[in-house]
């Protein structure tokens, strides 16, 4: 079983190797963290899009001065996410430099991205969501992702067949993105 840390660094690691899947996986597993970072310590949905988008910028370009071992993945990200949080407040404005190196278009954002932004920063809409999976599917959903086990420890487990197992992960994962409403 891979630990969630080393999946991060890995991540980290392919994509500094060139893989833009790699820092696409790695975005999507932390930008509700990110957000809920910045929305809890700044109360503003815009300024914490604004962050947030400026973090991973930053993070993409820095990609390849991360060093797995140091410190976890997601323990670098935090760095970045403090230092961009200290320096907006010191300039009391959000630095963009890192998505105008990427070439990166400024946000636009309305309020239904408002909406979704305090929406996918409250961990607790995902909390609810998964526990109001049925129990086969929660507890398929969980081992395979949270955990990351295989699916054939799962089954194991659960004492039925693997292709079970997947049906319940893709039913389980299908009913959280319509309760939380996940783009696809």
């Amino acid at each position: 079983m891979v630990s969630t840390t080393s999946k991060d660094d890995e991540l980290l690691v392919q994509s500094a190797a060139g893989d833009p899947d790699a820092f696409v996986a790695f975005y999507r597993r932390h930008l509700g963290a990110m957000l809920g970072f910045f929305l809890r310590r700044t109360g503003d949905p815009e300024l914490t899009a604004d962050l947030t988008a400026e973090v991973f910028a930053a993070a993409l370009l820095a990609a390849e001065r991360y060093r797995p071992g140091e410190r976890p993945a997601l323990a670098w990200l935090y760095g970045i996410a403090a230092h961009k949080l200290a320096d907006s407040r010191r300039r009391g404005r959000v630095e963009d430099e890192a998505r105008r190196h990427l070439a990166l278009e400024p946000l636009s954002i309305d309020d239904a991205d408002l909406a979704r932004v305090e929406e996918m920063a409250d961990p607790g809409a995902a909390e609810s969501a998964v526990l109001a999976l049925p129990a086969a599917q929660r507890d398929a959903v969980l081992a395979r992702v949270v955990h990351e086990r295989s699916y054939a420890e799962i089954a194991d487990q659960m004492r039925c067949s693997e292709m079970l197992v997947r049906k319940r992960v893709s039913r389980g994962l299908r009913a959280l993105r319509a309760r939380i409403k996940e783009p696809r």
